[in-house]
């Protein structure tokens, strides 16, 4: 995810520094959804807020993908060898850095011989050795398929890529749960997941719209759907008296619609910032990538400092604590990118 230095897209670097920086508070508030009926309902809420204003994090970072590689043409070797090469070498060294971390913390016990340690972590590499890190797995089948998907977007018509997208959200609608028993006997795998967020991206980019106040309307649908998923996730929480995040799944109407709005009123609102606020802003989007595989990390750590949303009043403390975890993480991998020879590759 490095910053692009594309004139006509400088409102994608604002928009990559605010989706990273959602993510991090996403995962600051995950904690707090868990004390649901263990502690004052007003933290809950306050945590239920929070985790849905932020909800369009991971489908924007995959929709600004869309934007800025779909309509490129790529020689199928190259492509994947300079891309994959990119994500898989900083994630696996900072897979490793987990792995190591949890022997050291002693979340896990450590096997009696090498090749059964070794076996462990082969494991964890498989599966994860981190919570966040299922995005990076999720991005490596991306790759995969985009010089495919890049050939389509290029090729088809306005028409075509609209038919996908309309056919992609519908089997969306039908694979919610609360729909489950209408979903006809049809094999519609070829639709799902997060590829359609790589065509909305490139498609929303490009797209040059005739509605009157565009951006009101984008504001409006942006409260309309944060309201959705707040009051819907309260009452599902009650309905199944614990937790339910049918209403943060990403791939989900109410987090598409909050993602697009958010998508459209970057790309509208583009602000002329200070030289120092954008150089700030291009240094953290170079490291961004890095940081979201580092910051659960930098979370844990500041979690066993007592930094972490009962630091205080949860509505203060949770942006507080997101954003030190942002800062510490970007200079934790600024830090690594300068070790002699294989810092840039590592750090992400």
């Amino acid at each position: 995810m490095p910053a692009t230095k594309t004139q006509q897209f400088d409102w994608i670097n604002n928009l990559r520094v605010i989706a990273l920086f959602a993510v991090i508070v996403l995962h600051t508030t995950s904690p707090v959804l868990e004390t649901y009926n263990k502690g004052p309902v007003n933290v809950w809420l306050i945590g239920d807020f929070y985790n849905s204003l932020v909800r369009f994090a991971v489908p924007v970072f995959v929709m600004i993908t869309g934007a800025l590689m779909l309509h490129r043409e790529y020689e199928l070797g190259d492509f994947l060898k300079r891309r994959l090469s990119r994500v898989v070498t900083p994630f696996l060294f900072w897979s490793l850095v987990y792995i190591a971390y949890m022997y050291y913390n002693e979340d896990i016990d450590m096997p009696e011989t090498w090749w059964l340690t070794f076996k462990q972590a082969m494991h964890f590499l498989r599966d994860g050795a981190s919570y966040h890190l299922w995005y990076v797995y999720m991005l490596i089948g991306l790759y995969l398929i985009m010089p495919v998907i890049s050939r389509f977007v290029r090729n088809a018509s306005q028409k075509e890529v609209r038919y996908f997208l309309i056919v992609w959200f519908l089997v969306m609608m039908i694979e919610q749960p609360y729909f489950s028993k209408y979903k006809p006997s049809l094999d519609l795998r070829y639709f799902e997941g997060y590829i359609g967020y790589l065509v909305l991206g490139h498609s929303l980019a490009f797209a040059k719209f005739k509605v009157k106040n565009m951006r009101v309307w984008m504001y409006l649908l942006f409260v309309v759907s944060l309201a959705l998923i707040v009051c819907g996730t309260y009452l599902l929480y009650q309905h199944y008296n614990g937790i339910s995040t049918i209403m943060y799944e990403p791939i989900s109407p109410s987090i598409m619609l909050i993602a697009s709005s958010v998508f459209l009123i970057g790309k509208s609102s583009a602000p002329k910032l200070p030289q120092w606020l954008i150089k700030l802003r291009d240094f953290a989007g170079t490291y961004s990538f890095g940081v979201y595989l580092s910051h659960a990390l930098i979370l844990q750590l500041l979690d066993q400092q007592g930094l972490n949303y009962k630091l205080f009043n949860p509505l203060f403390s949770i942006p507080v604590t997101a954003f030190t975890c942002m800062v510490l993480s970007l200079l934790l991998v600024w830090i690594v990118n300068k070790i002699p020879f294989v810092g840039k590759y590592i750090s992400g």
